[in-house]
C-alpha cells in the first residue's frame, strides 16, 4: 500500500503539493561540497528527495551526496532547511523501495548495501 502524504517546504502537510512518499526512519549520511559529513535520519523518502532530521548548518542549494543503504550515493541539492530538518531533491530518481530491503554484512556486499555508519554507539563500553 502506498503511503500519500502532502509537503510544503517545511515538510509539513499542506495542500500545495502531492508525492508519493514511503514514510520511514532510516540512517543515512550526507556529504557536503566542503567534504563534512554529517549523519541524519530519513523520515520520508521518495523517488526524486528525502526530508531527514539534520541539525547541520546546510543552506538552500548547497550541492550534496546522500548515502543510503539498499540505494547507495544520490547526489542533489538542499531544497529547503528547518531548524532540524533539511530537504534534498535528488539530481535522479531512485527506487525508494531499495532502502527496505534487507542489507548484506558480509565482506562480498557492495557499499550501497551495508547499513550507514559503523553501528557503534559513542560511549558504550562492551568490557
Amino acid at each position: 500500500m502506498e503511503h500519500v502524504a502532502k509537503f510544503n517546504a517545511a515538510g509539513l502537510a499542506s495542500q500545495g503539493r502531492e508525492v508519493v512518499r514511503d514514510s520511514l526512519f532510516l540512517a543515512g549520511i550526507v556529504h557536503c561540497s566542503g567534504g563534512e559529513e554529517h549523519k541524519v535520519r530519513v523520515r520520508n523518502l521518495s523517488a526524486g528527495g528525502m526530508m531527514a532530521e539534520c541539525h547541520a548548518a546546510f543552506a538552500k542549494g548547497d550541492a550534496v551526496e546522500v548515502i543510503l543503504r539498499g540505494v547507495g550515493r544520490v547526489t542533489g541539492k538542499v531544497a529547503w532547511k528547518t531548524e532540524d530538518r533539511i530537504g534534498v531533491a535528488f539530481d535522479m530518481e531512485i527506487e525508494p523501495a531499495a532502502a527496505r530491503r534487507p542489507v548484506g554484512r558480509g565482506a562480498a556486499a557492495p557499499d550501497h548495501a551495508k547499513p550507514a555508519g559503523d553501528g557503534r554507539r559513542p560511549g558504550l563500553r562492551t568490557g
